[in-house]
């Protein structure tokens, strides 16, 4: 079952590489002065519906240069236990390299934010993150991103914290204008 899973994973990315290939010189992509708006989203419940976990996150992001794009991200979540429900949310801001302009662009980059809310401790958080974005039109892509978080109060701590982060996966879409 598992290969079958592989294999339907790589069949539906090489349908996507297949079908826009052709338009691939035609598209806007990730140029110096385009803008991009992506959203992600994720949820969990148990098996009555009960202990509900709903996650989003959006971000902007605007191309300085070609290769080179600042993000803004906001993510919210909710969470339902017995008796309470709870939020968190965190807001951080990154600078993204990007490697290519036609249909597939992967990137680095490193962020910083802040997290706050009832079901967190507020803090800040930064670290290095890295992804691929898959353009399916003119103004429309795919992304999948995963992050390096490390938590600190103030500046001492960060020696202290990098080496007990945690990883943030992401996938989501996106659209360029």
């Amino acid at each position: 079952m598992r290969n079958f899973r592989i294999v339907t994973a790589i069949f539906i990315v090489a349908s996507l590489l297949c079908s826009g290939a052709a338009q691939a010189q035609q598209r806007k992509g990730f140029h110096q002065d385009s803008w991009e708006v992506t959203f992600v989203g994720s949820g969990t419940s148990d098996e009555n519906l009960d202990g509900t976990v709903l996650s989003t996150e959006a971000g902007v992001g605007y191309f300085i240069r070609d290769n080179l794009a600042f993000v803004v991200r906001q993510g919210v979540s909710y969470f339902e236990r017995p008796g309470d429900d709870d939020w968190a949310g965190s807001t951080r801001v990154a600078v993204d390299l990007c490697f290519g302009e036609d249909l597939v662009c992967p990137f680095v980059g490193a962020g910083v934010g802040y997290l706050y809310g009832d079901a967190v401790e507020e803090q800040f958080v930064a670290g290095p993150e890295a992804g691929i974005k898959f353009l399916a039109s003119d103004t429309t892509f795919l992304f999948g991103l995963v992050e390096y978080e490390f938590l600190f109060r103030d500046t001492d701590n960060i020696d202290d914290n990098y080496d007990h982060g945690r990883f943030v996966y992401s996938l989501g879409i996106g659209f360029t204008f």
